[in-house]
């Protein structure tokens, strides 16, 4: 592993984490206390559904967060931008390991809230996926190498907001609101771009640039080979069930 993460960088790293789960603590509990007095249905809920009510609230604030974050670094910053003197995979800055320490907090959160509450939160898929993604921010994190295709990667979580307004709306007996069949046009094409044809590019972009690659120590080069690809079956098998979704909704929609 890189010679990188020197103990300052490793106290701020440990920071990040918490100001990640403490974020998550903070934006269930005001979740609760803005839906109950602002959503009349919040009220109706049962616990297990105000549970998972609460736990969306902090899912779509990390979302938000984490992929305004990757897109900057991605596409506005000059972090990853080759030069003569860094390899773009070695590069990492006080900003992307901020950014992977808050989402570390965040996944260590939730993960924690499915298995408390297995499987009311969701079941061994959800695991799965947050089991991927943390050991491979993890490793990033500590070797300050490949944090160009985290970031990638993280910012596929912009459709999670989709996702969690569709069972809000779910939830509180929407299904049948413009709203709904409008949020799951939404959530089909961002799924598609941001989940689909995003890792397609990644993938792309690994080839191209294998030299580089090749050179991330051996723990995280194996990662990369075969994390990604994973999460892309999963990608591919969650687009098809939101694809028969939203046919179905469109079908029943046109009927009416």
């Amino acid at each position: 592993m890189a010679a990188h993460a020197l103990p300052i960088n490793k106290l701020q790293c440990l920071s990040s984490v918490f100001c990640g789960i403490f974020m998550c603590k903070i934006v269930y509990d005001l979740t609760g206390a803005i839906s109950a007095s602002f959503f009349k249905g919040y009220n109706k809920l049962s616990n297990k559904e105000k549970l998972e009510w609460n736990n969306r609230g902090f899912s779509t604030f990390h979302s938000i967060v984490v992929a305004a974050g990757s897109l900057y670094l991605l596409l506005f910053s000059d972090l990853f931008v080759d030069s003569e003197d860094v390899l773009f995979v070695n590069k990492s800055s006080t900003l992307s390991e901020t950014i992977m320490g808050v989402s570390i907090g965040y996944f260590l959160s939730d993960l924690a809230m499915i298995i408390y509450n297995y499987p009311a939160l969701g079941g061994i898929e959800y695991i799965l996926h947050h089991g991927l993604s943390m050991f491979s921010i993890v490793q990033s994190l500590l070797s300050g190498q490949a944090q160009f295709y985290i970031f990638m990667v993280l910012f596929t979580e912009i459709t999670t907001p989709f996702v969690n307004l569709r069972w809000r709306l779910d939830v509180a007996e929407l299904k049948n609101s413009k709203l709904y069949i409008y949020n799951g046009v939404a959530l089909f094409i961002g799924w598609l771009v941001a989940r689909i044809i995003l890792f397609v590019f990644l993938f792309f972009h690994m080839f191209a640039h294998f030299d580089q690659v090749k050179k991330v120590y051996w723990l995280g080069f194996y990662s990369l080979i075969a994390i990604p690809p994973v999460l892309s079956l999963m990608n591919l098998f969650w687009f098809w069930k939101i694809a028969r979704g939203m046919v179905k909704t469109l079908r029943k929609s046109k009927q009416t």
